[in-house]
C-alpha cells in the first residue's frame, strides 16, 4: 500500500473511533491533538494516544497497559501480536483505563 492509500486508512479509522467515543457516553475527553494523533483522557486524568504512524504503516495504541501496533490486513486493523481487532481492543484497553465499560465495536 502505498503511502496515500495507509493515510486515508488510519484517519478513517482515528475518525470511526472518534464516533465511537461519542456514541459510547462514557466520561471521557478526546480530541484529535494534531494531524494523524487521537488523545483520550480519562477520568482520573490519564491518556490513551491512538496516532498512525506513517513509516510502519501501523496505527499505535499507548495506554497504561502498554504499547499495541495495528496493521491493515485488507479488512481491518489487525493487532500484530495478536489475534485482536483495533476497535475491540480499544473497547478493552480503554474500559480498562476508564473504570467503566467502553464499547466502540458496532
Amino acid at each position: 500500500m502505498n503511502d496515500r492509500e495507509f493515510n486515508t486508512l488510519a484517519d478513517a479509522a482515528l475518525k470511526r473511533i472518534e464516533g465511537a467515543l461519542e456514541r459510547s457516553g462514557a466520561d471521557l475527553d478526546y480530541a484529535l491533538v494534531s494531524d494523524g494523533m487521537l488523545e483520550i483522557e480519562c477520568s482520573d486524568g490519564s491518556k490513551i494516544i491512538v496516532n498512525r504512524h506513517d513509516a510502519a504503516q501501523e496505527i499505535w495504541v499507548a495506554a497504561r497497559t502498554g504499547g499495541f501496533h495495528y496493521r491493515w490486513d485488507g479488512s481491518c486493523w489487525q493487532d500484530t501480536r495478536h489475534d485482536e481487532e483495533l476497535m475491540a481492543a480499544l473497547s478493552r484497553i480503554v474500559s480498562q483505563q476508564a473504570g467503566e465499560t467502553v464499547s466502540l465495536v458496532g
